[in-house]
């Protein structure tokens, strides 16, 4: 298809004699004026809009400027009179792409010269996708998940991440929580700058206040030099506060002051600091509950929890282990240079049914384990660790065919839970955990749509 290009210019052997001469290379429309221009950019999409400065009622410039309002606004190239290098020099500062003096006007020029623009608007299409992709890629690459709640999640990141906003990230041990807290900052503007992380539950209370405020040289025993503590290290970035139940009723005051003012003080030290900050912090505990107890400043559990975000127990996303599986088994086959690729039904088997109380993480080493010690190309129930083997909880789930792969496994899971609902594709995606979009996909990759 021809790039569209509309020509703009109230002398008529101009304007038909440009369309004469690129029509062949595009799709030419014409106009005498701003109005009649107007009304076919606000029909048509254009690529190009090639218009004359002079123009009855209104001039070219005006024209260019409401083009460029657009919702897919054109390349605008604007036609001067000769000698007029200035007026267009000022065209380029308000919206023009390019402009070329009609006195001196070469039809191959032009066309280079479109030519040159069209080339340019692509690159920074491309290039504005592939920022989106990357943003995307590098802000949920480990975050892998297609139930529904995990599906909620990731809308809830990629919602909250551009704001300002301070989040609270709860969940198990082992779920996600600092994978999460990366993703909000990777998808947010402050990409650019920091990520500092802080284990609370690693230090003791005058430790982490050190850490976490710095300190002034001889502030207490020890304290030898002026150190800068993550808040400073953090200025501009996102600083993470990982396991934030754990700390106690000073820093706790401190932290509150901190999300009112975003001021500080380091240990030693009376001068005020400031730091642009964005505070993400999690915990595994009930913070609810430890604020009832007394053990947790109500009002910074209120400051903390301007988004809360929840993740799930594996155990209540089971439908996810297969996908998780497949991608930690690829991670480890290549980092240990094994040709492994797939597990034999038994071993999938057993992952589905274990518990796994150490969430996503213990399901992570499992598979490590599992590939260090895997013999052949397919990881087997005796290559995994034999807590996860004899172990199992919930539910097991009969598969027939030992020889089947995850796919096929796959499949027989869908079959099932199809039978056990009746056919009911909504319960049946969720009894599996799976979201009715992957659900539906899943029954056309495997021919079930009849089913």
């Amino acid at each position: 298809m021809k790039p569209t290009l509309l020509i703009v210019d109230d002398e008529k052997t101009t304007r038909e004699g440009l369309r004469a001469a690129l029509e062949e290379r595009y799709d030419v429309y014409i106009a005498e004026d701003a109005k009649a221009a107007m009304n076919l950019l606000e029909s048509e999409n254009f690529e190009v809009l090639l218009t004359d400065f002079r123009l009855p009622n209104e001039d070219g410039m005006k024209l260019i400027a409401r083009a460029k309002s657009l919702a897919k606004p054109p390349i605008c190239i604007l036609m001067t009179a000769y000698g007029s290098e200035e007026l267009a020099v000022n065209a380029m500062k308000q919206g023009a792409d390019d402009y070329i003096a009609k006195g001196r006007l070469q039809i191959d020029e032009l066309e280079m010269r479109i030519a040159r623009a069209l080339k340019q608007q692509t690159l920074e299409v491309e290039n504005v996708s592939l920022r989106k992709q990357l943003d995307a890629k590098f802000g949920m690459e480990n975050i892998i998940g297609e139930s529904p709640v995990m599906k909620e999640i990731f809308d809830l990141v990629q919602q909250v991440a551009p704001t300002r906003a301070t989040v609270l990230i709860g969940g198990e041990s082992g779920t996600g929580k600092e994978l999460i807290a990366k993703a909000v900052h990777q998808l947010s503007p402050r990409v650019r700058q920091p990520f500092v992380t802080v284990h609370c539950a690693a230090l003791a209370p005058t430790l982490l206040e050190s850490e976490l405020f710095g300190h002034e040289r001889g502030a207490f025993t020890g304290a030898h030099e002026r150190r800068i503590g993550r808040f400073e290290q953090a200025q501009g970035g996102t600083l993470f506060l990982d396991e934030i139940g754990e700390i106690d009723a000073t820093i706790q005051v401190k932290l509150l002051r901190f999300l009112g003012e975003r001021t500080f003080e380091r240990v030693g030290s009376n001068k005020t600091l400031s730091a642009d900050v964005r505070l993400v912090a999690a915990t595994n505990k009930n913070l609810e509950v430890l604020v009832k107890e007394g053990e947790f400043r109500e009002d910074l559990f209120f400051r903390l929890r301007v988004v809360e975000i929840k993740l799930p127990p594996l155990r209540e996303r089971s439908g996810d282990i297969p996908l998780l599986a497949q991608n930690f088994l690829r991670e480890f086959a290549r980092e240990n240079r094994k040709n492994v690729n797939d597990f034999t039904v038994d071993a999938l088997e057993a992952l589905m049914k274990y518990a796994w109380p150490g969430n996503v993480r213990e399901l992570r080493t499992a598979i490590e384990h599992a590939v260090v010690l895997c013999r052949g190309d397919r990881v087997t129930v005796r290559d995994l660790p034999n807590s996860t083997r004899f172990g199992g909880s919930l539910e097991p789930v009969p598969l027939a065919d030992k020889d089947l792969t995850v796919k096929a496994a796959e499949k027989q899971l869908i079959i099932r839970a199809l039978k056990e609902t009746n056919g009911n594709r909504t319960h049946a995606a969720r009894k599996i955990g799976m979201s009715r979009r992957t659900f539906h996909r899943k029954l056309h990759e495997y021919h079930l749509e009849g089913f």
